[in-house]
């Protein structure tokens, strides 16, 4: 019994389905129309991910790519609406961990695949098959295409890592958010270089930073370090010293009785443990919550967190930004000050900062909030506040986009804090509202009215009221 052979498609019908579907079943015999076809599979898998698959290969790879594809479509347009209309929700979910570690996940796998899918486009294109100019330009085009897309995810991978990282580091406490006291968020801000042994390190820099909690008008309060004789608010400090700061009772400890002495006085000369007890648990120290007690009875308003900048990683966070705009009006020194008593600036300044106009590198940065032999300090604490300002102008989106990893690397190695990850979402919100708003300051100098050797706590408690709650102008009545 003979066996039929199996039937061949007619030359006709071979024909029809070349013109009918050229993607799929191109004629392999014209280079015009194999170049024509690579050009239009390189475009689409560009345009649409998995599209050139579904239309000339494997349909299965072709509608994973395709369903990636209207996935992270679909995430970028929720993205779009959610930042649009629950910006709280962006905030929320943009600083948790959780969310960053699947945010990381899904761009990492979606780089890959559309790796995948530009190597297996080229294949379908069948390069040998094409003109002499495509053969060359097809795979150009592509290869430059996938390290676009594929690399600019892979950059946001690593930017999300990145974040993620630079979150879990310096914000390490937990506890749900606290609310605002009397209609602000009030944060101690405190900068030392923790470089030259933390056992005596003091703080050379204290503030207060207080956050409208409406609005994110923003005031800077800078304390005098060598503010003497200060009230604490109440707590275990303020029944050690219930009539004011009156030094150290050890004088092995002391360079005197100013706020910045707190942490020696509270970490080396006693054991702050028994001060506050659960101040390590909450993220803070004992010389810390000393010293938020003292700006809190200085003040007379509630102090919750505090922020600690490392002085010793602050010029990496400016040259992270890209350094700092600074007019300078008095030249000032460079260098860690004179070997004697009366020793001229020339001999022992290791450079100058000059007069005018300087965009400041980091080492540049840190000495201009540092220098103060041939000053005073209270020209160094307003210099730190203009520092503070000029670093807030440079955090504009396109610098935090092309630099965000510098940033979060730098930010990671600079600043400790106890505000949990919780009241995140609430600063960044008011961050964004306060960015066009000028930060206001008040400065307990003599300048501003306060004697430096015996300063009125309670014209200062009043000033500071009077400047976050100024009295709203009534209209005179009509005659």
């Amino acid at each position: 019994m003979s066996v039929a052979a199996p039937l061949r498609p007619s030359a006709s019908s071979r024909t029809r389905t070349i013109e009918e579907r050229p993607l799929r079943y191109p004629d392999a015999t014209s280079e015009t129309v194999m170049s024509r076809r690579g050009w239009w599979l390189v475009g689409m898998n560009f345009l649409l991910p998995g599209s050139a698959q579904v239309l000339a290969g494997s349909r299965r790879l072709g509608r994973i790519g395709l369903t990636a594809t209207l996935a992270m479509w679909a995430l970028a347009v929720a993205g779009v609406l959610i930042a649009l209309f629950a910006r709280g929700l962006l905030f929320s979910l943009a600083t948790n961990w959780f969310v960053l570690l699947l945010a990381q996940g899904i761009l990492i796998v979606y780089a890959a695949l559309w790796v995948v899918l530009t190597i297996d486009t080229l294949r379908l294109v069948r390069l040998v098959k094409t003109a002499g100019v495509a053969r060359v330009g097809i795979p150009a085009l592509a290869i430059a295409l996938v390290i676009a897309v594929s690399g600019g995810a892979a950059y946001a991978a690593q930017s999300v890592g990145a974040a993620r990282d630079a979150l879990g580091a310096i914000f390490g406490a937990s506890g749900p958010p606290v609310e605002p006291s009397d209609g602000y968020y009030n944060i101690l801000l405190l900068g030392a270089d923790s470089g030259e042994g933390r056992d005596s390190m003091r703080f050379d820099s204290i503030s207060v930073v207080s956050i409208n909690a409406d609005t994110g008008a923003t005031t800077i309060t800078g304390i005098p370090r060598d503010m003497p004789h200060f009230p604490f608010s109440e707590g275990p400090m303020q029944e050690k010293y219930p009539d004011g700061h009156e030094g150290f009772a050890d004088p092995t400890c002391g360079w005197g009785s100013g706020i910045n002495q707190l942490r020696t006085e509270v970490e080396v000369c006693q054991d702050g443990t028994q001060l506050y007890p659960d101040a390590y648990t909450n993220g803070s120290s004992p010389g810390v919550e000393a010293t938020k007690d003292a700006a809190e009875g200085i003040m007379g308003i509630e102090i919750p967190y505090y922020v600690f900048v490392d002085m010793k990683g602050f010029a990496d966070l400016v040259d992270a930004l890209g350094g700092v705009t600074i007019t300078v009006d008095e030249r000032l020194p460079k260098g860690g000050g004179p070997s004697y008593e009366g020793q001229p600036a020339e001999d022992w300044a290791i450079g100058w900062i000059e007069v005018g106009e300087q965009h400041m590198d980091g080492d540049t940065a840190q000495w201009y909030a540092r220098s103060r032999y041939t000053t005073s300090d209270f020209d160094r604490m307003e210099r730190q506040r203009e520092l503070q300002q000029a670093m807030l102008d440079q955090f504009t989106p396109q610098t935090v986009l092309t630099r965000f990893q510098e940033l979060a690397a730098a930010g990671a190695d600079l600043v400790e804090t106890d505000i949990p990850t919780s009241m995140l979402p609430y600063l960044v919100d008011l961050a964004v509202k306060a960015k066009d708003q000028p930060v206001s300051t008040i400065e307990l100098t003599p300048e501003g009215g306060i004697d430096e050797y015996d300063p009125d706590y309670d014209y200062i408690r009043e000033l500071v009221q009077q400047t976050l709650h100024p009295a709203t102008p009534t209209a005179e009545p009509e005659s």
